[in-house]
């Protein structure tokens, strides 16, 4: 087995060299612990529950799903099989651990069962609930712990008794306390209902997707097997209603009024002041803070932010700080600012990405002029202050004093977690990550004058001017998703496929994140000519700084958004690309779903001309370059139907192509090692011979 086969294998093992890193971490807030999850080696896709006791540094095990189990198979529900997806989590094991106020009370669903662990003694109970378990949360003070079974709210004590339904569905087609598809896929919104601060109430979505268009996923490698329904709110067409109810222990139950507006981004019920909801228009113009009364579920406006384009939904926003101030984060004058008690605290050159605690000083990340770096910094009485130290990205937890930081470099292959107490470090939460055989040689680059971000790989031990090199660009090159970062990891494949003998270049063009919301909004109406085009000035600015970069074979491959820029790329500029390899593409921008498409291109009643000009299937007549489409037949986010309307627009246009479905795989690339592996290694073969036939 060659060295670059075993690094395959090992990237698949390792999922992408990310087991055996500490994760969910979180604080007690007597500043003497802290809570984490965390798989026993590199190579084991178990998480337990971890706890390390600040005094002594000794980290110790709460709970090991190996030990509960007794070593059998974990087994999971179909919703909750759909909340990892939407995620894209691919551990097993313990993959949550919500706790009460104080950390003390921790709970967890493992193979549908609840369980129950105490972190100051040590004792693990399962609990004899309903089953199967979903999104498991204890109260604040410790009493009861909420979770939902079969679309229904259910509450426990946290001794096991009174297992009762606060709320059951009215009918198959609705929930309460689950995110719908569009929160969690496209809002970062993964749960569905939030504990009030004194453990009595909750308020919980309350779901009804019965006007929403049902679609059909079925497995073509199984005939015998009924096809998988699914509803979808694609692009134009009916969302998920979504209503929010306060409901008691004790039964009582009021609906929130918040009439006028589409999507509810975010809830949050804390000390610092009454229930926040942030609720958007579904154009996504208009995003309203508003106040929330529990007793009668009468809201008030608190602050209304308008944008011509679109208000950006921030991670931790709005929040109230422990002393009652409000938090904010708006777009102003080409920057993402924080906002506190209506005071903007920063300002350029800060970039402001999330909001990661409120407690007391406002702890957040941030990029200044270098948007490949990400800190984290702290807001208080003494302004603005950095408290990661790391070249690199950073993001941390806080309680009390004790700050916890995670940090990716360049220069170290996996992360550093550090615990802080005020300014100084005392102690780290250990990474049994292991350290890949591979170590990326990567040259930042700024491109053109635009200044795009981009990183060039060449094949290890290359030399300068030894000989020209066939160019591989590896995107995502869309909104959201930004790869040109500081972080070795980031490049691990890129790398391999330099070692094949390509210059990989990866190249984050406009509406990328990190650069403010002008960057962002340029892409406004024109996914492709905006994105295409940075990708091909980046190319070139590369090749003028590095000639071994050979334009006369030119290759991109790409998943997802990456996917669609690849497919774009040889249809619209076969000029400039030789071969592509469009991974679960978008091709008909009609078949995405409403929150992320409608943001970006309108609605398709509205704007029909720029969903047209922005699909596919029409340039299929300009296709003459080699281009394979790979598509997982299980993927239930960008459906398989994009490709097989584009393969059909091909076929019908007389255009070769490859098209590789890829059974019972998802939006997710197979993790099994084998095909992993050999998903790759098909790519660069196929690379390689597409490239070396190219005709000028």
């Amino acid at each position: 087995m060659t060295r670059e086969t075993s690094f395959l294998q090992m990237q698949a093992r390792t999922q992408r060299f990310t087991l055996g890193i500490p994760k969910e971490i979180k604080v007690a807030p007597d500043g003497e612990r802290v809570l984490f999850l965390r798989s026993p080696s590199g190579e084991e896709r178990r998480h337990s529950l971890w706890q390390l006791d600040l005094a002594t540094g000794k980290e110790s095990v709460l709970a090991d799903p190996a030990v509960l189990l007794a070593d059998g198979d974990e087994e999971l529900s179909a919703e909750e099989r759909a909340r990892r997806e939407r995620s894209r989590m691919q551990a097993s094991g313990i993959v949550g651990n919500a706790t009460d106020a104080e950390a003390r009370i921790v709970a967890f669903a493992l193979s549908g069962r609840l369980y129950v662990t105490d972190a100051l003694t040590g004792e693990t109970r399962l609990l004899d609930t309903a089953s199967p378990v979903v999104d498991p949360r204890p109260n604040p003070t410790g009493t009861h712990i909420a979770y939902v079974s079969d679309n229904a709210l259910r509450v426990v004590t946290v001794d096991g008794t009174d297992d009762r339904a606060l709320a059951e569905p009215e009918g198959e087609d609705r929930a309460y306390g689950l995110a719908e598809f569009i929160a969690a896929e496209e809002m970062n919104r993964s749960r569905g209902y939030w504990w009030s601060p004194d453990g009595q109430r909750l308020i919980v979505s309350h779901t009804d997707r019965s006007a929403v268009h049902r679609w059909h996923i079925s497995d073509p490698a199984n005939p015998a097997a009924g096809p998988h329904i699914v509803h979808y709110p694609a692009a134009g067409t009916p969302n998920v209603k979504v209503e929010l109810l306060v409901i008691g222990l004790d039964g009582s139950r009021v609906k929130v009024d918040w009439t006028g507006t589409e999507y509810v981004a975010t809830v949050h019920w804390s000390a610092g002041g009454p229930p926040l909801i942030a609720v958007q228009t579904r154009d996504q113009r208009t995003m309203q803070i508003r106040t929330v009364d529990p007793d009668t579920g009468e809201t008030e406006l608190l602050h209304q932010q308008d944008d011509p384009h679109w208000v950006d939904i921030v991670t931790g926003v709005p929040a109230w700080t422990s002393d009652g101030r409000l938090v904010r984060v708006v777009a102003a004058e080409n920057a993402y600012r924080l906002v506190v008690d209506g005071k903007e605290v920063t300002d350029l050159p800060l970039q402001v990405r999330s909001v990661l605690d409120t407690d007391g000083d406002v702890l957040f990340t941030a990029s200044a002029e270098d948007s490949t770096r990400v800190h984290v910094y702290r807001a208080g009485a003494d302004g603005v202050t950095k408290v990661s130290s790391v070249d690199g990205v950073s993001s941390a937890t806080r309680a009390a004093d004790v700050t916890v930081v995670t940090s990716w470099r360049m220069d170290a292959a996996g992360p550093e977690v550090t615990v802080l107490r005020g300014a100084g470090q005392i102690g780290r939460i250990e990474s049994f990550a292991v350290t890949p055989a591979l170590e990326p040689k990567v040259i930042e680059l700024t491109l053109g004058e635009r200044k795009l971000r981009g990183a060039l790989m060449f094949p290890a031990g290359h030399e300068p001017g030894s000989g020209k090199l066939p160019v591989l660009l590896d995107p995502y090159g869309g909104p959201h998703a930004q790869r040109v970062l500081a972080s070795r990891n980031a490049y691990l494949t890129s790398q391999w496929l330099a070692d094949q003998g390509f210059a990989v270049l990866v190249i984050d063009g406009r509406g990328t994140p990190g650069r403010g919301p002008a960057w962002e909004r340029e892409i406004a109406y024109d996914f492709a000519d905006v994105t295409l085009i940075d990708q091909v000035d980046g190319l070139h600015a590369a090749a003028e700084q590095y000639p071994d970069l050979d334009l006369s074979r030119v290759g991109i491959r790409g998943w997802s958004y990456g996917g669609y820029l690849a497919a774009l790329a040889v249809l619209r500029r076969p000029d400039v690309f030789h071969a592509a390899i469009a991974g679960a593409p978008v091709t008909d921008w009609r078949l995405y779903d409403t929150h992320y498409t409608e943001r970006y291109l309108g609605h398709p009643d509205t704007h029909p001309e720029v969903y047209e000009r922005n699909s596919l299937p029409a340039d299929a007549p300009n296709l003459e370059r080699p281009l394979m489409i790979i598509h997982g037949l299980a993927d239930d986010n960008v459906v398989v139907a994009h490709s097989l309307r584009l393969s059909s627009a091909l076929v019908a246009a007389g255009r070769p192509h490859t098209l590789l479905p890829l059974p019972n795989v998802t939006h997710m690339t197979p993790q099994d090692e084998s095909s992993a592996e050999n998903f790759l290694l098909l790519q660069t073969t196929w690379l390689h011979d597409s490239l070396g036939k190219v005709r000028s």
